[in-house]
């Protein structure tokens, strides 16, 4: 329990800000097992478009501090890499 106010304070803004950042990397996960799940299916015009929006998703968890910067970077890239093998194919 802490001890003081403005410890007690503090668990608070904690709580709030866990389950906010709990909630956009789980909005994260789900948008990339989709776009796997599309590019294993061969809906590469599909995979396209939801890698834009995997990619927005990604900068913006990282500006808000989610994700750390090479992070999110790196999973830009490994999905990037993914979508071009599917395109070749």
């Amino acid at each position: 329990m802490p001890h003081s106010i403005s410890a007690a304070k503090r668990v608070r803004q904690n709580r709030k800000r866990r389950l906010v950042n709990r909630a956009a990397t789980s909005r994260i996960r789900t948008s990339m097992k989709k776009f796997r799940a599309m590019v294993d299916a061969g809906k590469v015009d599909d995979a396209k478009a939801a890698y834009r929006l995997m990619e927005k998703k990604l900068d913006q968890a990282a500006a808000r501090g989610v994700l750390h910067k090479n992070t999110a970077s790196r999973y830009k890239s490994r999905l990037a890499l993914l979508l071009n093998k599917a395109a070749k194919k």
